[in-house]
């Protein structure tokens, strides 16, 4: 169908630009004589696809406008749900709550959006009156709650100007919600977009309002080190928030809209001070029945917070949007916050819960962990980093390879980052830590797989060579560990949770190593800290353990054709009789009961079960299919 084609790039086209949309919301839709296709609930608009699109028969949501009073709001917003649920056509999907507004507009394409610029104007005393003066041609829409009662008033209301005006509105704005806007064409829908932003941009201007938000220049480090572990603790529910922190600036001190509410609940806690900031925390939920999202430390920093990496930018996202809005709205008579009752039915709105919860996204088993994965951009870790994202940890990637780790975050998608590090250099762990703290608030796993090998014999062995194996695998081992154990010390002294170090040590670790004496002794040694390091640490509720692969016979280490270890090895003699790499990974394919190497996804599910596992500190978990076997 050729207008859900267009009408997808449309949702793309403005779904991408932050000016219009945040959080994925607004909808958008497309009809014909017998369906309407809107945007579902919960779905992102700058990713929606045609075959996304929810299929509703026109017929069936029209009933809804023929309803007389209900006994509650819960009769009737069950009702509206019940009806919208009955008129879809395609699949589960919940259709937006605002589809019935869609289909009374009597255009092919309907786009509703709630640009920062428009909301200035909505959420403003003087809003009507300036809509008047600078969009004659729409339609003023007085705040009601959203849902079934806007609807029915929207259809209300545009009967009324189509009687008086010959002809439907194509624009609508919602006070202290956003626009509307109608047309049968996608380039009637942009021309429509293009006025109302340039006619406001030049609004503004006149009245000597900057439609950028300013902020300070730069957020408080000392601050950000010092807090953000603390606000893990203190805002998250059952699992520490993750904690994003950005330069202050005036955060909204009521409700502005619909999606402030449901994103960022409707008021922000802000302090003078970071003193005491647990009894401010305490006393605001006291107060007001939930958590901050959103902490302001007066002209130093701001702190936004949420069940993951990606949901915490998000509520920044907000929180800026809502300073920009309280900002503009000084150009039409001040900021018109919502009343208590508005706000309070947004907060207890199923409809409102329920897309907030598709667009968190599913709690897999780590959501709202942070796991930093050294040696991440190749390999075993990168193979392990695949996997803990599957599983739902925001994960960083840390790597000497400062291009491959940025490249592999990319693959990982949201939520993930890549950080240079080089775990032999003790500034390079601390700025690693100080890093993930400006970028999550701060560490639940520590995933040390850094490593490296030399192989040959000890008769012959270069002490250059020796002291590099030993300076990665050894002390890269105890730099990550001095620093990431005292960032969650910090934040487990608030949050009473655990956090975990794993070491990916290996079989080596377990067994010598023949012809191998530097990476064997390097992770005897590891074992070695980790046992040291889970007696002193359990004081901190932290867990520390190693995991003891077997070899990774796919992987880099032992693959790469110049320096792997299928060639070192071949070249060491350490297979009598080898003639060639496939003799040699023969051999060591022969030693494993199970008949294979081990995979990346074997070890990240033993780091899981260490994770998972509450009396498990101190050990040395093979994971060999057999070549190694506790006794």
């Amino acid at each position: 169908m050729k207008e859900l084609e267009q009408i997808a790039e449309l949702s793309r086209l403005y779904g991408a630009d932050p000016r219009f949309t945040l959080a994925g919301g607004g909808n958008t839709s497309c009809k014909d004589e017998r369906y309407l296709y809107v945007k579902p609930s919960g779905v992102a608009l700058a990713t929606i696809r045609p075959e996304d699109f929810v299929k509703m028969e026109r017929a069936v949501i029209r009933e809804c406008f023929t309803w007389g009073e209900f006994a509650t709001p819960a009769e009737r917003e069950e009702r509206i749900k019940q009806l919208m649920a009955f008129a879809v056509r395609n699949g589960e999907r919940r259709a937006s709550v605002e589809a019935p507004v869609h289909e009374i507009l009597p255009f092919r394409f309907v786009v509703h959006m709630h640009p920062g610029l428009v909301n200035g104007l909505t959420c403003a005393r003087d809003g009507a009156a300036a809509c008047a003066e600078l969009f004659p041609d729409a339609l003023w829409i007085g705040y009601c709650d959203p849902g079934y009662t806007l609807s029915k008033h929207v259809f209300d209301e545009i009967n009324r100007a189509t009687e008086k005006n010959g002809r439907a509105p194509a624009i609508i704005m919602l006070q202290n919600h956003g626009v509307f806007v109608g047309g049968d064409t996608p380039e009637e829908i942009r021309a429509a977009y293009d006025r109302i932003m340039t006619t406001l941009e030049k609004a503004y201007a006149a009245r000597g309002v900057k439609t950028t938000l300013e902020t300070a220049a730069e957020a408080d480090d000392a601050l950000v080190q010092s807090l953000a572990p603390q606000l893990r603790g203190l805002l998250g529910e059952s699992v520490n928030a993750t904690v994003v922190s950005a330069a202050p600036f005036a955060a909204a001190p009521g409700p502005l809209t619909p999606d402030h509410i449901v994103y960022n609940k409707a008021f922000a806690l802000v302090v003078d001070s970071d003193d005491e900031i647990a009894d401010a925390v305490a006393k605001f939920k006291a107060q007001r029945g939930y958590l901050p999202r959103v902490v302001s430390v007066s002209g130093r920093a701001l702190f936004a917070a949420g069940k993951n990496r990606n949901a915490a930018e998000t509520v920044l996202a907000l929180a800026r949007n809502g300073a920009l809005i309280l900002q503009l709205t000084a150009a039409f008579g001040g900021v018109n916050y919502l009343s208590d009752a508005q706000r309070q039915f947004i907060e207890n709105w199923e409809v409102e819960s329920y897309r907030a919860k598709v667009a968190a996204g599913s709690g897999a088993e780590l959501t709202g962990m942070v796991a930093v994965v050294t040696g991440g951009a190749q390999g075993f870790g990168n193979g392990i980093a695949v996997e803990l994202a599957k599983a739902g940890a925001d994960v960083v990637i840390a790597d000497l390879n400062a291009e491959g780790a940025n490249a592999a975050a990319a693959a990982l998608g949201k939520g993930a980052s890549g950080i240079a590090v080089n775990i032999a250099d003790e500034d390079s762990v601390a700025q690693l830590v100080a890093e993930v703290v400006r970028r999550y608030g701060g560490c639940d796993l520590l995933v040390a797989n850094a490593g490296v090998a030399r192989a040959g014999s000890v008769k012959e062995f270069a002490l250059r060579d020796w002291k590099f194996v030993t300076d990665v695998n050894y002390i890269g081992f105890f730099l990550c560990c001095k620093h990431f154990s005292r960032l969650m010390a910090m934040q487990n002294r608030v949050s009473g949770r655990w956090s975990d170090i794993v070491q990916v040590n290996s079989k080596s670790g377990l067994v010598g190593s023949k012809n191998n004496g530097a990476y064997a002794g390097s992770k005897f040694g590891g074992v070695g800290l980790v046992q040291s390091f889970a007696l002193e640490l359990i004081a901190d509720r932290i867990k520390v353990n190693a995991i003891c692969p077997g070899n990774f016979l796919d992987g880099p280490l032992w693959s790469d054709p110049e320096r792997g270890l299928f060639v070192q090895y071949l070249a060491a003699g350490k297979v009598p009789g080898a003639k060639n790499v496939a003799d040699v990974r023969r051999h060591y394919e022969s030693l494993v009961p199970m008949g294979r190497g081990c995979f990346p996804a074997d070890v990240a599910r033993a780091i899981i079960y260490a994770v998972r596992q509450g009396y498990e500190t101190g050990q040395a978990i093979p994971v060999t299919g057999g070549q190694v076997m506790l006794s």
